[in-house]
């Protein structure tokens, strides 16, 4: 799971989007996200708040992806919120 901090039009500094990526280099999984967010916006160029404009969250496991049909190379957008369901037990 890769975030991304976007600046969108209206907002007072970038906000945290989420993307789940199905490639297993963490780098092409970074890229990956980077790519589909900036369907959404601009991807800030510095760190907001502590956080890097792109970061890794956390490893979606094997079970994670087959749980959630992730297949390889898709990526999926999951939102503003910490998606939870995503992350492993």
């Amino acid at each position: 799971m890769i975030g991304v901090m976007v600046e969108l039009p209206g907002e007072a500094a970038p906000l945290r989007h989420f993307f789940a990526v199905g490639h297993l280099d963490r780098a092409k999984a970074e890229w990956t996200a980077i790519d589909n967010a900036m369907q959404i916006g601009r991807v800030a160029a510095s760190p907001v708040a502590g956080l890097e404009p792109v970061h890794a969250i956390a490893e979606l496991s094997p079970r994670m992806v087959k749980l959630h049909a992730l297949r390889p190379g898709e990526v999926r957008p999951l939102g503003l919120k910490l998606p939870r369901r995503w992350i492993s037990i």
